[in-house]
């Protein structure tokens, strides 16, 4: 499930939505370093500022997810949205993954706003990235027959990896990292609550030699509205917010 045996042709065929994120990262990191861009200003304006935010611009809970500070930033998370984005985007769909992948990331940002200074500053796709790791915690555990064991495995060792060391590395946005993991839960939580269907199948099980080669089943959210998910999430992560900064 997490190794990747398409090619070129097929990634972009199969994984849409995360071809196109990782094409936006590119493209933003060449588009903000070329010198013959105006690079520091088109940086200034996506960059997450909470002064600014709290000044009314609020498409800064949203654009510090494409933008990156750096090349090797910038590479290591699209190659963890390679790795880890293809199994949710097949599982959801194309509609419902970027959804979760804007949702995950705008609410680590919200949080970011509210645990953080006015004069914090932050970019990067990590608070998404987290929240896919949420999610797939959430499969874990309500409906562990959607994952091989070896799959469960690797994503809670990597999840623990990936916490242990927001708090190891430096100039690293630990509040959207923590809030993004707990954003993705919460999400998958809401929707394997209210799913009703819980039809048996394994997702990349041993043998496998690919997603291209597998037939995979839509993950059933038709009974759980996209837009309730949205708002539930948003919800509760205030109020965990709200409880730890009071």
């Amino acid at each position: 499930m997490f190794f990747r045996n398409e090619s070129f042709q097929q990634f972009i065929r199969y994984y849409p939505i995360v071809t196109a994120i990782i094409l936006i990262h590119v493209l933003l990191f060449l588009v903000t370093n070329l010198p013959f861009f105006p690079g520091k200003y088109i940086f200034s304006v996506l960059a997450g500022v909470n002064l600014y935010i709290s000044e009314g611009e609020l498409w800064r809970f949203v654009t510090p997810m494409f933008l990156h500070g750096g090349f090797a930033h910038m590479l290591f998370n699209s190659f963890s949205l390679v790795l880890f984005g293809p199994g949710l985007e097949r599982m959801l769909g194309k509609f419902k993954f970027s959804a979760l992948y804007l949702a995950g990331g705008v609410l680590a940002n919200i949080a970011t706003y509210f645990v953080n200074p006015l004069y914090y500053t932050h970019v990067g796709s990590s608070g998404a990235i987290f929240a896919l790791f949420g999610f797939y915690i959430a499969i874990i555990a309500y409906r562990k027959h959607m994952l091989s064991q070896q799959n469960s495995q690797i994503i809670l060792t990597i999840t623990v990896i990936g916490v242990i060391m927001t708090f190891l590395q430096p100039n690293i946005n630990i509040t959207a990292h923590i809030f993004g993991l707990i954003a993705g839960f919460l999400i998958g939580s809401i929707a394997y609550y209210d799913n009703k269907n819980k039809s048996s199948f394994n997702l990349g099980s041993s043998g496998s030699r690919g997603m291209g080669k597998l037939t995979l089943p839509k993950l059933n959210l038709r009974s759980v509205p996209l837009g309730k998910l949205i708002i539930w999430g948003i919800i509760a992560l205030l109020a965990i917010v709200g409880f730890i900064t009071r």
